[in-house]
């Protein structure tokens, strides 16, 4: 068998990975000059700066599986969860998210009840919603709904616009008006069509249950494991700069049409939707459909301090801090930040001892209102809000930027249905595979699970 993976991203170069793993002969198809997608890691003078995503989920096992297979496991570090605290910007000032919260669902009351960051009103939805679960449980819907739908029905607007919103839109960089619950938020579902009461639920599950960090990252960061997975790869079949321009169906085998045409037994697409619904919709009109999903971009902008430098700043104990967006306002006129991890206090290894390193990002409807801004020019913004909130900053001893257009597809309503529709069209045309972040999941382990779950599919001997 010979295997087209169209797309260098985590997804596809995982399946090359395992690929190569199974001797099966391939060719991996990049149209830029490097692999990894936005997974990159910049290292400098002693700062390891994530340009892409941090670090991954550590509830969910396979990227982890992954680096220790690759004889990473003295690199695994966990989040430094002792430290562990988030802030909403609320009048110009940081506040803190009480302690014990899952994302907008509180595990202890103490600090929910002695915290200024809500009202008495929602305070009070959210000692209700234990006492509401069998109402919660028989009204849910039969269908999908959005995320800002469900988090209302549990807690109210208050706790849905002052921590729902910005929390789901520093993961997904999306308007919870139009997330999909069921896609994004499926255990929270699970809790409701079970327990009622998301408290309750979480309540009970935790009880007994061991306490492990919530992120894991490497030392020397999330590029190492790109790093070590293409030094497997056979350099021949690793073809960068190489835009496919076509694939076609004929005669039992799949044509790909890159700086030539070439034939394989299967194809698998692990590019962004919208190249994906370029390359197929000739092939069938459905995935011209099927395949419209919005996405969101986003601008990351690192400032590195030097110890000596960073003796001056006073920066709040805690991993960082969301700024909730006007959804009422309508579109943007000027870039807003979305949010800031105080990188050296979120993860160990991340910065001289004594040295700060900050993440400012810009996403959602800011993102592409910086599209024709100078990378100094969005530097220069950053640095200005940052000093407004943190205080003012010094010269950073280095910067970088980073944009990343329509890197976060957007699950909507119904997304669900929409991919099963999708696995219809895909199975009519054997040999054709879809990974990446389009499908069932934007984290790191969803994606080295679907790309090595699929080549390990696809190699199985016929039963």
């Amino acid at each position: 068998m010979r295997v087209a993976v169209i797309g260098g991203g985590i997804a596809g170069v995982s399946a090359a990975y395992e690929l190569t793993r199974s001797g099966t002969e391939f060719v991996l198809y990049e149209a830029s000059g490097r692999l990894g997608g936005i997974v990159e890691t910049v290292r400098r003078d002693g700062f390891v700066v994530e340009c892409g995503p941090d670090s991954w989920v550590t509830e969910k096992p396979w990227a982890r599986e992954l680096a220790v297979e690759l004889g990473l496991e003295e690199e695994v570090i966990p989040s430094s969860d002792f430290q562990r605290r988030t802030y909403i910007v609320r009048g110009g000032e940081l506040v803190a998210m009480p302690d014990g919260m899952r994302m907008m669902i509180p595990t202890e009351w103490e600090p929910l009840l002695h915290s200024p960051l809500f009202s008495s009103q929602a305070l009070l939805s959210y000692q209700r919603e234990p006492e509401r679960a069998e109402e919660l449980k028989a009204s849910a819907p039969e269908s999908d709904e959005s995320v800002a739908s469900f988090v209302r029905r549990h807690f109210g607007d208050e706790v849905t616009d002052t921590v729902g919103a910005p929390l789901l839109a520093g993961v997904f960089g999306g308007d919870v008006d139009q997330l999909s619950v069921r896609a994004v938020m499926p255990a929270f579902v699970k809790m409701e069509r079970e327990h009622g009461s998301l408290i309750t639920a979480l309540e009970k599950n935790s009880r007994g249950a061991a306490s492990a960090s919530v992120f894991t990252s490497l030392k020397t960061g999330l590029q190492t494991l790109i790093e070590r997975m293409v030094a497997v790869l056979p350099t021949s079949s690793i073809r960068l700069r190489e835009k496919v321009q076509k694939v076609e169906k004929s005669g039992g085998k799949w044509h790909v049409f890159g700086a030539s045409r070439e034939e394989f037994d299967a194809v698998f697409v692990a590019t962004p939707a919208d190249v994906t619904r370029a390359l197929l919709s000739p092939i069938d009109s459905a995935f011209d459909e099927l395949l419209a999903m919005d996405a969101s971009s986003a601008v990351v902008v690192a400032l590195a301090f030097a110890p000596e430098i960073a003796k001056s700043l006073q920066i709040s104990r805690g991993f960082g801090f969301l700024v909730p967006q006007n959804r009422a306002a309508g579109r943007a006129s000027a870039p807003s930040l979305l949010a800031c991890t105080f990188v050296d206090q979120k993860f160990s290894h991340r910065a001289p001892e004594g040295g700060v390193l900050l993440r400012a990002f810009f996403g959602g409807e800011s993102a592409p209102l910086l599209a024709n801004s100078s990378d100094s020019e969005v530097i220069g913004l950053a640095q200005q809000q940052l000093s407004a909130l943190l205080g003012p900053l010094p010269a950073p001893s280095f910067t970088l930027v980073r944009r990343w257009p329509r890197s976060l597809p957007q699950y909507a309503v119904g997304h669900l249905e929409r991919m099963e529709q999708l696995e219809a069209r895909v199975r009519a045309l054997p040999g054709l595979q879809l990974i990446g972040n389009a499908y069932y999941g934007v984290g790191l382990p969803d994606l080295i699970r679907q790309g090595r779950e699929t080549a390990r599919r696809v190699m199985a001997p016929s039963p």
